[in-house]
Order: C-alpha cells, then sequence, then structure tokens
C-alpha cells in the first residue's frame, strides 16, 4: 500500500514513520526546505523520544521517502498545522492548501484522511468541495474521513500505537476503509463514527481539558488573595473520591489545549459562554505571573531575571503557543532583562529578550530565577550548586517543582504560585 502524508510536524512525522516501519511505502510531504532537506540527511527537526531511531529505519529501508510534492497514492494523509488568527478564528489556509495539492493526484478508489485538529463540518463543508474539484465525488468515487490524533508529546510512538482511535467516515464505507488503514499498526480500539462527531470529540477532549485547567488556574488566584496554599489546598481538595483537580500554572500552551476550545467558541459563539471564560482564564494566567514577580521585586524595569524553560510541557521541545514564552515577553515589554535558558530549544532566539545556550550563562548576574517549565534538568538541580554560580537568592517557581525546604536551606527566598507562607500560630 502507498499512503502519501502532507505534513511532516509532530504528529505527521511519527505517522509517517510509523506506517513505514509497519511494511507500507510512504511518502512525505512538507512545504519546507529546512524539513525536507534534514530528512533527507537522516535527521529530525523535532524532538521525540525514540523518533530519530525509527525515521532513520524508515528511511534505510526505502519505505519512507520525502519531497515537496505528493504523488499517486492509495490514500492520501492530511496532517497540516491548524494555527488561528490574532482574532482566535481558525487559519484554515494549510488544509485548503494541502486539499488542493492533492487533487491532480486522486484516483478513483483513494482515501482522504483529515487529521488536522478543525472546526466542525470542516471535513464536510471545505475538503470535500476541493477535493471534488477532481471531478470525482466523495462517498461514492473516492472515500474520505476525519480521524483525530489523540497522543501526548513525550510518547507519540506509544499512543499512536495503543490509543483508542476515532474514524469519522463521510459514509459508513468511508469510515470502515479508515479502520483498515490505521490497523496496520494501531492496537488501541479503533471506533467508527462519522465525520463530524470525529471533529467534535477531540475538540470535546482538548476543550475539557483546557476548561478543568482554567480552574485550577482561578484557584491558584484566588489562593493567593486569601493567603493559601494552593497547592496544598489541591491536596486536600483531591482526596474526596469525586474530586480530580489539576495543577495550575502559568498557562496552557500547545497547538492543542491552547488552540482546539477556540474553534468552537468561532462556531457558536452563543453557546460556548463556559469555554470562552475559561480561555479567558488561561490566556490571562502569564499576566497574573507577571504580577507576582512585580510584587515580589518590587519594580521590574532594569531587573535582571533568569527565565528556566520555554516549551509548553516538561520535557518536550515544542514552544507553540507557550504561555512561557509569553511572561517572558510581558516581562521584557515591563523593562525588565531577561535571560531565557531552554534545554531543548537553546539555538531559538526571540525578539524582545535573550536566550543562552547553557544554564550557567543564563543564571549568571541574576536576581530572581524564574522556573516556568517543570523539566527534569530542572526539577534534579542542586540548589546549593545553583548558589554558587549565581548572585540570585530569589526564586519564583510557578509549577512546584523545586523542594521549597531545599532551597530555602540553601539561601534562596522562595515564592511560589498560589502558595503563600502562612502566619505561625503562636503570632495569632
Amino acid at each position: 500500500m502507498k499512503i502519501c502524508i502532507l505534513g511532516l510536524g509532530y504528529i505527521g512525522l511519527p505517522t509517517a514513520a510509523m506506517f513505514a516501519t509497519h511494511g507500507a511505502q510512504v511518502l512525505g510531504v512538507d512545504i519546507s526546505d529546512h524539513i525536507i532537506n534534514t530528512l533527507s540527511n537522516g535527521q529530525i527537526h523535532i524532538y521525540e523520544p525514540g523518533l530519530q531511531e525509527i525515521v532513520r529505519q524508515a528511511l534505510m529501508t526505502g519505505n519512507l521517502q520525502v519531497a515537496r510534492y505528493p504523488s499517486l497514492a492509495d490514500a492520501f494523509l492530511i496532517a497540516v498545522p491548524t494555527p488561528f488568527y490574532e482574532d482566535k478564528t481558525a487559519d484554515m489556509r494549510a488544509v485548503s492548501s494541502a486539499a488542493e495539492a492533492i487533487v491532480p493526484y486522486l484516483k478513483p478508489g483513494n482515501l482522504v484522511v483529515l487529521e488536522s485538529t478543525s472546526p466542525p463540518r470542516t471535513t464536510l463543508d471545505l475538503v470535500k468541495p476541493i477535493l471534488e474539484k477532481s471531478g470525482l465525488i466523495a462517498g461514492r468515487d473516492f472515500h474520505l474521513a476525519y480521524s483525530p490524533e489523540r497522543v501526548l508529546p513525550g510518547k507519540i510512538l506509544e499512543e499512536l500505537v495503543h490509543n483508542a482511535r476515532v474514524i469519522g467516515g463521510l459514509t459508513p464505507e468511508c469510515a470502515r476503509m479508515g479502520r483498515e488503514l490505521y490497523a496496520q499498526f494501531v492496537k488501541g480500539e479503533i471506533i467508527e463514527t462519522d465525520a463530524t462527531t470525529a471533529e467534535m470529540v477531540k475538540l470535546m477532549e482538548n476543550t475539557y481539558r483546557d476548561v478543568n485547567i482554567a480552574i485550577a488556574n482561578e484557584f491558584s488566584r484566588l489562593a493567593d488573595r486569601f493567603g493559601v496554599d494552593v497547592w496544598e489546598a489541591i491536596s486536600l481538595a483531591n482526596r474526596h473520591p469525586r474530586v480530580r483537580i489539576l495543577n495550575p500554572g502559568p498557562g496552557v500552551g500547545g497547538h492543542c489545549i491552547s488552540v482546539d476550545p477556540w474553534f468552537l467558541v468561532q462556531a457558536a459563539p452563543d453557546l460556548t459562554q463556559l469555554i470562552y471564560a475559561s480561555r479567558s482564564v488561561n490566556d490571562g494566567q502569564p499576566h497574573f505571573i507577571v504580577s507576582l514577580i512585580k510584587r515580589s521585586l518590587g519594580e521590574v524595569k532594569g531587573r535582571r531575571i533568569t527565565a528556566l524553560g520555554l516549551a509548553f510541557k516538561p520535557d518536550v521541545d515544542d514552544l507553540r503557543e507557550s504561555p512561557a514564552v509569553e511572561v517572558c515577553h510581558l516581562l521584557s515589554k515591563a523593562g525588565a532583562s531577561v535571560r531565557a535558558y531552554e534545554p531543548y530549544q537553546p539555538a531559538m532566539k526571540f525578539d524582545g529578550f535573550e536566550t543562552l545556550p547553557s544554564l550557567e550563562e543564563a543564571l549568571k548576574d541574576s536576581e530572581l530565577i524564574l522556573l516556568l517549565v517543570g523539566h527534569s534538568e530542572f526539577r534534579s538541580l542542586d540548589p546549593k550548586k545553583v548558589a554558587q554560580v549565581t548572585s540570585a537568592r530569589r526564586v519564583m517557581d510557578t509549577v512546584n517543582a523545586f523542594p521549597r525546604a531545599r532551597w530555602s536551606e540553601a539561601g534562596f527566598s522562595m515564592s511560589s504560585l498560589g502558595a503563600h507562607e502562612r502566619e505561625k500560630l503562636s503570632d495569632l
């Protein structure tokens, strides 16, 4: 079977490698010369545990090839980004372009699957009309389906295989063909439904998580107001058998959770008040972090701040929609001198603040250490050794990753998101 996959990013490339290592002939397509050149040299352009090995294996066997343009195939998969514009409406240009690129190669009996996270009815109202420019009718002459990825960065290869897979077909036969395609490597349950339901499933999953993170972030603000340690309070509340509060943080990032809820807001603004409010809370969390820093330092203008971590979550290199980056930008706009260290993207550059290639360089001459991402490298830091390479004695932990007692014993003044030092009972 020959499969053409359009988009070789965080989802498209692992998916291409997975099909290729299970016997399919795969052509991976991307418009980026950098991506094509990197893969042609046997390297990968993203960090994901285990991915380098299986991509190299797939390339060496010849089962995976890469190119800038599609070719004839049995199945086409669209796995391109779907970001949003400044007004939070979906930018579907990449999906449209990918569908247009397939049209000259579409043949009777082909299967086309949209994997990109999309607003409801995208498969029916956007992709289907474009593909039918070929003169073929979807559901009659070729098969069309939607199947969202449901994987966690850092565990993509494992979850591609073992997670349940939803296949939403234009028709039941389209869904069945989609099942047969993914059954080549998926060991988890494969569930067939219609295309619009499958689109809703992906948006509902990420919106559910976003809403639950929003209440945790709002709890952190309330704890700050009332002088409560939010981490202790959450731990105690979660002892209730029907309560599972998530952890607060500097915000919500990544290409899914911070983006997908806006697709529902765009599609039905009159029905999404809760979703809109949750997005507003999470988008506002970086501003709250900056307010805590201003309170700690008194004034941020001219102060030297070291930011640890820029990725949207621990132990990944993905900086898309990262709240950590937003915090750094806000501090820079407020006049702070910000140095950042991101171990998974040490060479990344930003306007407005400086990035350093090593932890030691980032900590030099610092006044405040700001932990924004709980990377394993940061969690394992020895505060006594840190004290030897920096003059900073203030630490703000926004993700509850530093053992407060250890850092305090090493001479650091500790502050955390939603954590207050309570009055001693003897002082009351």
